[in-house]
């Protein structure tokens, strides 16, 4: 990672000749149209974007784009996780074929995590395959869905089943534009920073426990905290790309937390995503020390944090009525990281010591499910 100053940075992606960079800092929406006409020179752009980001963010963008000679066309989509369903991957294909943009053009996620997986799966799809550029407006989309390549929608059998791997050729995080945010957006967006820190990264997440006030209110320390997310995102892409082994550590709290998703109907109301990674990250704690492999200690420290900072802990935080433990297995063993109907969680030995734990006895899953789902 090169430092350009406390607040501005690029962390590298490593990835042979489709190998990128993430660009971190204030002010990089004003300033994205020459970064894309250097990297990118002749192409035209889509930018696929939500209802709401568009209000902030798009005309800004645009202006950019333009300013810089790249002809751009505009896609909205509702905002929310429904929104990564068929029915809109095939509404964004058909705009982005209607606009002519040809395989050398870029398509433009302007947007958090769900606008990115949808534009990065079209991107994949149109033409065999167009340029893509992630310009992530959420926090949880800065620090890990807009790196890696991982796209996709939904079906009615889970999250993320369908999908390619389709890298960015760049990422544009401008960390000023998370002061539009809506508090309850920017916490759950945290939970994905507190992960890298549970997986391997222990000093990081004493720092966060420390300083997480300070990333809230932005400057430095916020710049800071994606730089670093980033970077350990980025490490473990490189040596990893297709979740082969090592990238399956970024899903702690990923299967309980996609399975309380599915559970909600994806139901942006009652449970967004970074809510749910929060609850399966404390699950996924306190079923380690239930398997003896943990001190409850770490647990209740994980808890501890998220709670300060506002985020779920407990299945129970959940408003409304939830299935019940059987049925909530069900949808873990749809989970897409099960293999050949083995159980596969991230489990851990204490703060960031985390491992892929693989055929998990689903009676204990069960037992434990029964202990911490509502009665």
């Amino acid at each position: 990672m090169t430092t350009d100053t406390p607040d501005m940075r690029t962390v590298h992606v490593a990835l042979g000749s489709r190998a990128y960079d993430i660009l971190i800092g204030g002010g990089l929406l004003a300033s994205a149209g020459d970064t894309l006409a250097r990297r990118f020179p002749g192409a035209r752009a889509a930018i696929v974007t939500d209802e709401n980001v568009a209000v902030r963010h798009a005309a800004t963008l645009k202006q950019s784009l333009e300013g810089a000679g790249i002809a751009t066309a505009t896609i909205t989509i509702a905002p929310g996780e429904r929104s990564k369903s068929f029915a809109v991957l095939q509404q964004v294909v058909d705009e982005v074929l209607a606009a002519r943009l040809e395989r050398g053009d870029v398509v433009i996620a302007l947007g958090g995590g769900v606008v990115g997986d949808l534009a990065g799966f079209v991107s994949g799809i149109v033409r065999r395959g167009m340029a893509f550029v992630q310009v992530p407006t959420s926090l949880l989309a800065q620090v890990d869905s807009s790196v890696g390549g991982k796209t996709g929608i939904n079906t009615a059998h889970g999250k993320n089943l369908v999908g390619v791997f389709q890298q960015p050729g760049l990422v544009i995080a401008d960390s000023d534009v998370l002061d539009t945010l809506p508090e309850r957006e920017f916490r759950a967006g945290y939970a994905e920073v507190v992960k890298y820190g549970l997986i391997d990264r222990p000093d990081f997440f004493a720092w966060l426990e420390a300083n997480w006030r300070d990333i809230f209110s932005g400057g430095s320390a916020r710049v800071e905290a994606i730089a670093v997310s980033c970077q350990a995102k980025a490490d473990v892409v490189a040596r990893d790309e297709f979740e082969a082994g090592d990238r399956a550590l970024l899903n702690l709290g990923h299967t309980f937390g996609h399975a309380l998703e599915a559970a909600t109907g994806y139901d942006s109301a009652r449970l967004v995503h970074g809510e749910g990674v929060a609850i399966g990250m404390a699950m996924a704690h306190r079923f380690s020390s239930r398997m003896n492999l943990a001190s409850p200690d770490d647990a209740a420290r994980v808890e501890a944090h998220l709670s300060a900072v506002g985020l779920p802990v407990a299945v129970s935080e959940i408003s409304g009525d939830l299935p019940g433990p059987e049925r909530m297995l069900d949808y873990i063993a749809q989970d897409k990281k099960v293999s050949r109907g083995s159980l596969t969680f991230i489990l851990t030995r204490g703060i960031g010591r985390s491992f892929v734990a693989r055929d998990v006895p689903a009676s204990e899953v069960l037992s434990f499910l029964k202990e911490n789902l509502p009665s």
